[in-house]
C-alpha cells in the first residue's frame, strides 16, 4: 500500500523513488512488524490469559515442564498479524509471489488455529484429528504447487537445484514438481511444529532461516546477481525479501515474550504457518536442499520422532529417552536453556553454511 503511495508521489517528488528499492522496504518491513508485535503483544497476552487459553503439558514429559501448564498459547497469531500488516504495507501488491506466500501462510495458520482452539478452548485433547489436519495441509500445498507450475515461464522455476554445483540441475516436470513441492511445504510445516517444544526453541531458527532466505530471494529476483552467483533467476521472487524481513522482525519481537520463562507460546497457529511459509519460499526460489541444510534442527527433530515411532513399533524399544530430540537432551540432564541456546548455535552455523552455497559453486 505504501509502495503504491510512494510511486504516486515520486512523480512530483523524486526522493520517494527510494522506496522502489527492495532492500529498503525489507528493512522497513522488518522494523514495522517488530513495532507492531511489541505494541500488540502485551495486550494479546493479557487477553489470552483472561480467556484462560492456556497450554496443556504432556504428563510423560520432563517434570520441569509442569510449571508451564496454563501459560497462554496461540501467540503465533501475533506473528501472523504483524507479518500480514507489514507485508501489505511495504510489499509490491501486484506481485503474485507476495500474495501466494501470504495466503498460504494464513491458510496454514488457520489450520493451526482450529487445532489450538479445539485443544485449549473446547478442551478436546485431540484437537483437529491428524487425518483432517493432514488433508487440509495437503490441499493447500498441492493447490499452491499446481498454481506455481502452471504460471512458471522459465525452466529454472521447476528444476531441482543442487547446491555447491554450478550446472547440476534436475528437471522435475509438472507432476514431479507438484509432488516435491508438496513434501517440502507440508514437511517443513510439521517439522517446525515438532520443534516448538521449548521456550524460544523454534522461533529463533525460524528467524535465522527467514533472514537467510531474504538474501536468496533478493538474489534470485535480480538478473545480474543471479547470473553472477550461478543461481536460478526467478523474476519477481525478489519481493519475497520483504515478506522474509517482516517474518524475521515479527519473530524477534515474539522471542521477547517467548524467551525463557515464556509468557506466551506460539501454538500450532504459529508453528504450522511459519513452517509452511519457509517451505513455500524455498520452493519459489528453488533452494529446497538449502532449506534442509539451514533448517537442520527442524530436520533432525522430525527424524527423531520418526525413528522413535518406527523403533517402538518394530522392536518395542525406544531409540531416544523421549522424542522429539530436545526432550531427549532434557532427560539426559541438560537444562532447557542449554538445549535451546545450543540448538540456536547449531542453526547459526548451518545458516552460514547455506549462505556459502551462494558463492561456493
Amino acid at each position: 500500500m505504501l509502495l503504491i503511495l510512494a510511486q504516486s508521489l515520486s512523480r512530483d517528488i523524486h526522493a520517494f523513488n527510494v522506496f522502489s528499492y527492495i532492500t529498503l522496504r525489507t528493512v522497513l518491513a522488518s522494523m514495522t512488524s517488530l513495532a507492531i508485535s511489541f505494541m500488540v503483544g502485551p495486550a494479546m497476552i493479557r487477553k489470552l490469559t483472561a480467556y484462560k487459553i492456556g497450554q496443556s503439558v504432556r504428563s510423560d514429559g520432563p517434570q520441569t515442564h509442569l510449571v508451564k501448564a496454563g501459560t497462554p498459547t496461540m501467540g503465533g497469531a501475533l506473528i501472523l498479524i504483524a507479518v500480514s500488516i507489514s507485508t501489505l504495507l511495504w510489499g509490491d501488491l501486484s506481485n503474485r509471489y507476495v500474495w501466494v506466500t501470504l495466503i498460504t501462510t494464513l491458510g496454514y495458520g488457520a489450520i493451526g488455529w482450529i487445532d489450538d482452539y479445539r485443544k485449549v478452548v473446547e478442551r478436546n485433547p485431540k484437537g483437529l484429528s491428524a487425518r483432517a489436519k493432514m488433508f487440509l495441509q495437503s490441499a493447500i500445498a498441492i493447490g499452491v504447487a499446481i498454481y506455481l507450475v502452471n504460471t512458471a515461464t522459465l525452466p529454472a522455476e521447476t528444476e531441482l537445484i543442487v547446491p555447491f554445483f554450478k550446472h547440476l540441475v534436475f528437471p522435475l516436470g509438472s507432476v514431479g514438481f507438484v509432488l516435491f513441492a508438496y513434501f517440502v511445504i507440508v514437511g517443513t510445516s510439521n517439522a517446525v511444529n515438532l520443534t516448538d517444544g521449548l521456550d524460544g526453541l523454534a522461533i529463533m531458527p525460524t528467524v535465522l532461516v527467514a533472514g537467510a532466505f531474504s538474501i536468496f530471494a533478493y538474489v534470485a529476483g535480480h538478473a545480474v546477481f543471479a547470473k553472477y552467483l550461478g543461481v536460478p533467476h526467478i523474476p519477481g521472487a525478489g519481493e519475497l525479501s520483504v515478506f522474509c524481513g517482516a517474518l524475521a522482525g515479527a519473530g524477534l519481537a515474539f522471542l521477547w515474550f517467548n524467551a525463557y520463562p515464556a509468557e506466551v507460546f506460539m501454538g500450532d497457529v504459529g508453528a504450522l504457518a511459519l513452517g509452511g511459509a519457509l517451505g513455500l519460499i524455498a520452493v519459489i526460489v528453488r533452494q529446497e536442499i538449502v532449506l534442509f541444510m539451514m533448517g537442520g534442527v527442524f530436520v533432525v527433530e522430525t527424524l527423531s520422532v520418526m525413528l522413535q515411532v518406527a523403533s517402538f513399533k518394530l522392536t518395542g524399544k525406544r531409540v531416544f529417552r523421549m522424542a522429539p530430540l530436545h526432550h531427549h537432551f532434557e532427560l539426559k540432564g541438560w537444562k532447557e536453556t542449554q538445549v535451546v541456546v545450543r540448538f540456536w548455535i547449531i542453526t547459526m552455523m548451518l545458516v552460514l553454511l547455506g549462505l556459502s552455497t551462494l558463492k561456493l559453486r
